[in-house]
């Protein structure tokens, strides 16, 4: 039995469904984040799950408990905001210290509390300081030390990330998953970055109005896109069509050109149009190759990105991303020049 069960839950707002039967079973001690545009749905399904908004229909259970209708403070839930949310007149000591005092904890055992929380966030010093006497970063993990310090059962985490710059950012989320690797506490991450959600999750649930689109491992969402949506949403992705020659062997032609998919085709017929992908990173410039995916292109920008060149080549009207390293030894194509493109059959993905 998993510890966080989610079961056909919806959720009507009025004639509009913003949550359709979602469903997804969490392991004791994971991060699973819910990734997707604005409106997709997955800040109302953190909120059904943290008690602020009541399911039109399904169920929710805490380590097999039913608490789908049980009121927030009955849950044992810890939530972070993305506006941070501290008491502007309290300490950071006393903002952490505010939910055991709730609770009753003996001052004595509030006090260690809030001394542990303080050096799990590595603010040991600034317990005396005002909220407004802190950086953003700061004052998220003092939010996220007061969450913590009751020691909820599950973690939820609504964008906290999105109101600081970019490079706080990311050596936030870096702590928050090392300070949840530590305590083991499973968690539920939700926001709308991609690399967030691909850089620190176990699980990513990749959501679109209202209706999951995916559930894997990072590594799964990215490579193996099931969807045109996610394979969009998700990473820089070259997207085009072609049609089916032979659903048993993989055959697609696109354009003139015939190209080859490690991928099964379950119910196609030959004449068919799908949709196919694949990672800019995947396609490098190559001589043809016996087992190997061959395209005949033009090459039309040349784009110098640092560490990264993205170039774009025509493919009988089908334009064509890939990315190569920067080096300073070796020559770039030119615009206007013919070139081959090569790729593995494993790397053509064909989506539903």
């Amino acid at each position: 039995m998993a510890f966080l069960e989610i079961a056909n839950l919806k959720k009507n707002f009025g004639s509009h469904t913003a949550v359709h039967d979602f469903e997804i079973d969490i392991e004791r001690g994971e991060f699973v984040t819910f990734l997707g545009p604005s409106g997709c749905g997955k800040t109302t399904i953190l909120r059904m799950v943290a008690g602020f908004e009541s399911p039109s229909d399904g169920i929710i259970r805490f380590d097999g408990r039913d608490v789908t209708h049980l009121p927030t403070n009955q849950r044992n839930i810890g939530m972070v905001f993305q506006s941070y949310a501290l008491f502007p007149n309290m300490t950071v000591a006393e903002n952490i210290g505010f939910g055991l005092k709730v609770n009753k904890l003996p001052d004595g055992e509030a006090r260690m509390r809030v001394k542990e929380m303080l050096s799990l966030i590595k603010l040991a010093d600034l317990g005396g300081r005002y909220p407004w006497q802190l950086s953003g970063g700061q004052q998220q993990r003092v939010a996220l030390a007061r969450a913590l310090a009751n020691k909820p059962q599950v973690l939820l985490l609504d964008e906290p990330l999105s109101a600081l710059d970019a490079k706080i950012r990311a050596s936030l989320r870096e702590e928050i998953r090392t300070v949840q690797r530590e305590l083991g506490i499973t968690t539920i991450f939700v926001t709308h970055d991609q690399e967030e959600a691909l850089s620190i999750s176990d699980r990513v649930v990749v959501l679109n109005e209202g209706r999951v689109e995916q559930i894997g491992a990072p590594s799964e969402i990215y490579n193996f896109p099931r969807t045109r949506f996610v394979a969009s949403f998700v990473g820089t992705l070259n997207l085009f069509s072609g049609e089916v020659l032979d659903a048993s062997t993989g055959e697609i032609k696109v354009g003139t050109q015939k190209l080859k998919s490690a991928q099964p085709m379950s119910g196609v017929t030959p004449g068919q149009t799908r949709a196919l992908a694949i990672r800019p990173e995947a396609i490098v410039f190559e001589a043809p190759q016996h087992g190997r995916n061959s395209l005949a292109a033009v090459v039309e920008e040349v784009n110098f990105l640092g560490a990264i060149v993205r170039i774009r080549a025509n493919l009988e009207g089908t334009i064509i991303s890939l990315d190569v390293f920067n080096d300073p030894n070796h020559q770039l194509p030119r615009r206007g020049e013919a070139v081959t493109l090569g790729f593995s059959h494993d790397s053509l993905l064909i989506l539903e």
